[in-house]
């Protein structure tokens, strides 16, 4: 939000009037530089939106710098069944990472439950023609009939953006994958299930490195899983790993190839006097992201956002309520499975405000410097294209303005789950079901 009180304008939205289960985004992610935004879905499927260059006249009457069009739509993962298990493998893309970009091509990675791909986004505007041996058709030609050489050509075609799989990185999970992140080197990745963290190599597809194994010698041990793991974006020795025990653990891959000892471990006392029957359930990290300065961590739980100090073990230096008033309805929210919605969270371009998601099709915006927040909308009245956004209240007692929504009255089945901010500028784009919603802050660009 501008300092005036406006809100964030609406750059573009993909809207669909149906909903099926396929159609269901599951993931969103910029590439380094956010011209370009890839989304998967429940159904397996990799939709790639490129931001479009528009004239600077009217980029700068408008104060905008292009808005995002489908670029590429590919299938990524089928469905699958495990022989050994008797388990069908979900073909829903669970994460996408893009690499750095090192040539005229792009290289993303998509993941479903079991099976990690990189693939291979480029554009082709130029065929050759004038073969030896083939003749206008493709045809191979008969030697004999070969009188002279000419000297192939290249001639210009319609863009044509070509995606191929490069890589399958396959069979080195037991368990569902959570997160894959690249690592700062370019070279190598990690992904993570509910118990172990594998480290792999671009080129090698048929061997990982496992580096943190959390899996007890007898299963009804097991009290914790693995819900997140990031690596730092500077120092390629680094990452981070969430628990369903709200507990976050730093390692050093210097210290020891095998990273069960953790470096460091971040977690909040439990105060006992609001302990519950849910106090574990919602203490579970959903989701955890370093800041692009690397000093800081942000994490997800069910009931709050939290900034952490790597520098500081003891406690969050940040938390923000993101929906307290829903603590009074966690027995209703357990009963429906909502309790166990995973939420994201992701930083501004500057570290200085982050967003989550929540129900209702509202998303949270929270300004670090200022400690306020604000409770923005995605929703279809204000999907035309620079719509200003109205920031929207909850009910919970004492006075109701006009426009307050009523707890009593969320709509549980619209959440805000997936979001991406945009690299470097105030774009986001938020995942609502089905829908794509890219908004751009025309007003500030460094106040919520």
């Amino acid at each position: 939000m501008g300092e005036d009180g406006e809100s964030p304008k609406i750059n573009h939205s993909f809207l669909r009037d149906y909903v099926t289960e396929a159609d269901v985004i599951s993931t969103v992610e910029f590439n380094q530089t956010g011209d370009l935004l890839a989304t998967g879905d429940k159904g397996g499927r990799v939709v790639i939106f490129q931001r479009e260059t528009e004239s600077k006249d009217e980029s700068e009457e408008l104060g905008e710098s292009g808005e995002y069009n489908v670029y590429s739509t590919f299938q990524s993962h089928e469905p699958d069944f495990d022989y050994l298990k008797s388990l069908e493998i979900e073909e829903k893309i669970n994460k996408i990472r893009w690499l750095p970009q090192q040539n005229a091509a792009h290289f993303l990675l998509s993941t479903n439950d079991k099976t990690i791909k990189l693939w291979k986004v480029s554009e082709r505007d130029k065929r050759p023609e004038g073969y030896n041996l083939k003749d206008e058709e493709g045809r191979i030609k008969d030697i004999s009939t070969v009188t002279s050489l000419r000297v192939p050509v290249l001639k210009p075609t319609d863009l044509m953006v070509e995606v191929r799989p490069r890589r399958i990185f396959a069979n080195g999970h037991t368990y569902h994958v959570n997160s894959i992140s690249v690592n700062s080197d370019g070279e190598t990745y990690l992904s993570a299930d509910d118990l172990r963290i594998n480290m792999w190599h671009l080129d090698i597809t048929d061997r990982s490195f496992n580096i943190v194994d959390i899996k007890p010698a007898n299963m009804e041990d097991l009290t914790e899983v693995i819900t997140a793991a990031e690596f730092h974006p500077q120092h390629c020795h680094l990452f981070v790993y969430s628990s369903s025990k709200g507990t976050l653990r730093l390692c050093d891959m210097r210290e020891s190839a095998l990273c069960d000892k953790h470096s460091k471990i971040f977690e909040e006392p439990e105060d006992p006097g609001n302990r519950s029957f849910f106090s574990e359930i919602i203490s579970s990290v959903s989701d955890v992201k370093f800041s692009h300065s690397g000093r800081y961590l942000l994490t997800r739980d069910y009931l709050t956002v939290k900034v952490w100090d790597l520098n500081m073990e003891k406690g969050p230096v940040e938390t923000y309520q993101v929906h307290e008033y829903l603590r009074s309805k966690l027995c209703s929210l357990y009963e429906n499975d909502c309790i166990f919605d995973k939420f994201e969270c992701v930083w501004n371009s500057t570290d200085s405000v982050i967003m989550t998601g929540a129900y209702n099709s509202f998303f949270r915006m929270f300004d670090r410097e200022t400690g306020r927040g604000v409770t923005l909308e995605a929703w279809r009245e204000s999907s035309k294209p620079r719509a200003v956004l109205r920031t929207r209240r909850i009910y919970n007692g004492g006075r109701r303005r006009r426009g307050d929504v009523g707890v009593d009255s969320l709509d549980f089945t619209k959440k805000i789950l997936h979001m991406a901010w945009h690299p470097a500028e105030n774009i986001i784009a938020i995942a609502a079901t089905n829908n794509l919603y890219i908004f751009q802050d025309r007003v500030n660009a460094e106040n919520l």
